[in-house]
């Protein structure tokens, strides 16, 4: 996105509080994230949009986060029928056997240590640099960890928001 505006911006501007709704809620399952991107509404260019999007994953509070992280499947296992999964995980899709093994392991033990799902921004990742940074931040402090999942969740929202309003511009073309 740069920073002008778009046909895509204009239109997520004028959706319905509904249907945009629904659209943010593909981006971040966080209800929190949703409503702070909706009440700021009519946005003038891209970067205000994402400047929004920093700011409200900032203010997430600890049970925000876990909502947004609810909305995210484990690395290696993206939602079926889900094509946005599919496309953040694609460093996965040709993964030797050993390693789809240990991802699911490692990310087993995560969660379990965690009580979530490892979060990282996966696109354009490989399926090593998701094992590695697994590995690492596993013996974090949950502390240290949700500050990293928040940084995390920041990128993926970026992402995500700039797809849906270039989605929004091919749309409207």
């Amino acid at each position: 996105m740069t920073s002008n505006s778009t046909p895509g911006l204009a239109r997520f501007n004028t959706l319905a509080d509904g249907e945009a709704t629904t659209a943010l809620h593909e981006v971040c399952a966080s209800a929190a994230w949703g409503r702070a991107i909706l009440s700021r509404r009519p946005y003038t260019t891209a970067k205000a949009l994402l400047s929004a999007s920093d700011a409200a994953t900032a203010a997430l509070t600890t049970e925000d986060l876990a909502d947004a992280m609810a909305g995210h499947p484990p690395i290696g296992r993206p939602k079926p029928g889900d094509p946005t999964s599919f496309r953040e995980q694609r460093g996965m899709a040709g993964a030797s056997g050993e390693l789809k093994a240990e991802m699911l392991e490692l990310n087993l033990a995560y969660q379990e240590r965690f009580g979530h799902v490892f979060l990282i921004c996966a696109t354009g990742a490989t399926g090593e640099q998701m094992r590695d940074a697994v590995k690492s931040r596993i013996g974090n402090s949950p502390e240290q960890e949700r500050g990293i999942v928040r940084t995390e969740l920041g990128k993926i929202n970026r992402i995500r928001l700039t797809r849906l309003v270039q989605d929004f511009s091919e749309q409207g073309a």
